[in-house]
């Protein structure tokens, strides 16, 4: 064995010959790994990190599942009240894995101001309402305040505020039709913007405004224990399916649970076809770069096949010869690694503190810059599989050392 690492660090300094021949094919190679390594990392970073900026978008305006009465109500607007006496809150002990519970409620309406108007949701909380998911969208303005006595304070989103020329500070008149019997005379509320949101997802910025709940359950005539549905947050959203099954057992017959992946499966397909997308660059550049290794090794073998037969002559067995270039290609193989860790995860670092890239259509993937999400574990693991790969790849190229005879080999030229 200690021969065998002599020799292989002879090849790879390449101390026994004046001029290498394989120097340029082995910078090739080397090139191919770290520009591998760093398409590899990038399309991981930004494809799950895009993956969970519109997964914690969705959460957002919705919770990870919603639990309300078990009606026919297929819309977004609270119809039928739930009484928050419910041993699953305010804390679902019952359940582990459950970071928050909060009650909502929403009712349909229209803003009206002097030159326009529009169709709103408002989306009624209350003290319990987490707006922590909520900061990084203000653009302008503060978050409304529900803590004390019922308030006209709201929260606008910016899409919503341009098309009605409202800025924070200002006031409109908003009106809502009576559940039951639509030639009432409406409800109408004066509210008032104390902060405007961007949340990059027009399906709910142009829908959502978000109001004390308790002007909903007095336009709806509920008590103040009634609310439109509970909204579940988790610690964890890989186990999301496991937890909506696990939630509906412990909740009592007349309530149902519904998660955002099934409420909105077309988001969730389309964000579906990112690890597809991830998958096949991978593959491609595992492939390019162990290609590349295997033309630097296939050179290697033919500039040393003289040192092979005088090997081969002194006693060496073919499997100990294989393994001095196998060796030689996981050193070079790790030095692509280096590289291309390095410069890849500079370029991610770089991205996730400054957002040096954007998208040139936000509106398509409901945020303005790529996002990038980096996995130490995961990254690990990646190296690890294009080492034990490449290494796998090279294996029957190295074969065609045990057909080099030594008589012939050391006759070479």
């Amino acid at each position: 064995m200690n021969l065998e690492l002599f020799i292989a660090k002879r090849l790879i300094t390449g101390k026994e010959h004046k001029i290498s021949i394989s120097a340029p094919i082995i910078k090739i190679a080397i090139a191919a790994i770290a520009i591998g390594i760093v398409m590899m990392l990038i399309a991981i970073a930004t494809g799950v990190g895009l993956k969970h900026k519109i997964r914690e978008k969705v959460a957002a305006f919705n919770g990870h599942i919603q639990i309300s009465n078990f009606d026919n109500n297929t819309s977004e607007v609270s119809v039928k009240p739930v009484s928050i006496e419910k041993d699953f809150y305010p804390e679902f002990k019952d359940v582990e894995g459950i970071s928050h519970v909060q009650a909502v409620a929403t009712k349909g309406g229209i803003i009206r101001t002097e030159d326009t108007f529009e169709g709103m949701l408002a989306k009624g909380v209350g003290k319990d309402y987490n707006w922590t998911v909520f900061e990084e969208y203000i653009v302008d303005g503060s978050l409304p305040d529900y803590m004390g006595k019922l308030n006209d304070e709201v929260l606008i989103s910016k899409l919503m505020a341009n098309r009605l020329q409202l800025n924070v500070g200002d006031s409109f008149f908003s009106f809502f039709l009576k559940e039951g019997d639509a030639s009432k005379v409406p409800n109408n509320r004066r509210f008032k913007i104390v902060g405007i949101y961007d949340s990059g997802f027009e399906e709910f910025d142009a829908t959502y405004v978000f109001v004390d709940i308790r002007h909903i359950q007095r336009m709806n005539k509920w008590a103040s224990n009634e609310i439109g549905n509970f909204e579940v947050f988790l610690s964890d959203f890989n186990q999301l399916e496991e937890k909506s099954n696990e939630i509906y057992g412990k909740t009592i017959s007349n309530l149902d649970t519904q998660n955002i992946k099934t409420k909105y499966f077309r988001i969730f397909e389309w964000i579906g076809l990112f690890d597809f997308n991830i998958a096949l660059i991978i593959g491609i550049m595992i492939i390019v770069g162990g290609i590349n290794m295997i033309t630097a090794l296939l050179v290697l073998i033919l500039e040393r096949t003289q040192m092979i037969g005088v090997l081969k002559a002194l006693g060496s067995a073919n499997w100990s010869i294989r393994k001095v270039f196998l060796y030689n290609a996981a050193y070079l193989i790790t030095i692509g690694l280096l590289w291309g860790n390095a410069i890849g995860l500079g370029l991610l670092f770089l991205q996730n503190k400054y957002r040096l890239f954007k998208f040139p259509n936000p509106e398509e993937y409901y945020i303005e810059y790529i996002p990038v999400h980096i996995d130490i574990p995961m990254i690990l693991f990646l190296n690890l599989g294009v080492l034990v790969l490449c290494l796998l790849m090279l294996l029957v190229p190295s074969y065609i050392i045990t057909k080099i005879t030594p008589v012939k080999a050391i006759k070479f030229e």
